[in-house]
């Protein structure tokens, strides 16, 4: 009988946990569809990672609504990141398959995240693989995909996505590469910055290696294959060509 109203207990701690998780995350996902983020998890954690180093704090970052962040950008972010992003649910589970697939043999592995996975991960969640991390990105990356639009998702992203060494944003990325705007970056500058996402503390986007030189070309062909301009009231997913 005891082990019995133990496990009854323990049983309804879980119930409590799991309602006040589900509560606060949604409440969350919701308060951040409106209000500018101020900070993410990846910000404080570079942050004390310089400290530990020895190095002085960096945290380079200007919040713009997605009116004045250069459509080109947009497109470029999409070209190389996320060729369906306008038109899936969160999951490029075609993109997931081809991944899978080229990793076995493949020396360079192949990622799969969306830009909303990567908006979720970045927003919520801490650097690392673990299955619990990757559960919390599914669970945040739905969450969005539901209360959001697409084009939130794409302002949230180009704000707090790393784009340097303790660079954040479009903004600030645009301001320290090229010392202009967001809003003005021309298409070869906006697919500058959008090549070097993968790994923003190795690429620079104004000493481009040969790797995201060959990886800028392929933007700038996919973004004229796009028209030049990414439109949200579309339907239409470009394939990847090469």
């Amino acid at each position: 009988m005891f082990k019995f109203f133990t496990w009854m207990i323990f049983w309804g701690l879980i119930k409590k946990l799991l309602v006040w998780f589900l509560s606060i995350t949604l409440l969350l996902v919701i308060f951040f569809k409106w209000v500018p983020v101020p900070i993410t998890p990846l910000m404080v954690i570079r942050c004390i990672e310089q400290k530990k180093e020895g190095k002085e704090m960096k945290l380079e970052k200007d919040w713009e609504s997605i009116e004045n962040i250069s459509n080109k950008l947009q497109l470029a972010v999409v070209c190389t990141e996320d060729q369906n992003f306008l038109v899936h649910n969160g999951f490029d589970f075609t993109a997931i398959k081809k991944a899978m697939n080229e990793n076995k043999w493949k020396k360079r592995k192949r990622g799969a995240s969306t830009i909303s996975q990567q908006t979720a991960k970045n927003l919520f969640l801490w650097p690392g693989r673990s299955w619990i991390r990757k559960g919390l990105e599914v669970y945040f990356t739905f969450l969005i995909e539901v209360f959001w639009s697409k084009e939130r998702i794409m302002e949230v992203y180009l704000n707090i996505i790393e784009m340097g060494d303790g660079v954040y944003g479009a903004e600030a990325a645009s301001q320290k590469y090229f010392h202009k705007s967001a809003a003005t970056l021309s298409a070869t500058q906006a697919a500058s910055i959008a090549v070097i996402l993968p790994n923003p503390r190795k690429f620079s986007a104004t000493r481009p290696s040969n790797y995201t030189l060959k990886r800028q070309r392929f933007a700038l062909r996919q973004m004229r294959y796009w028209g030049g301009k990414l439109d949200y009231n579309s339907a239409m997913s470009v394939k990847e060509q090469d």
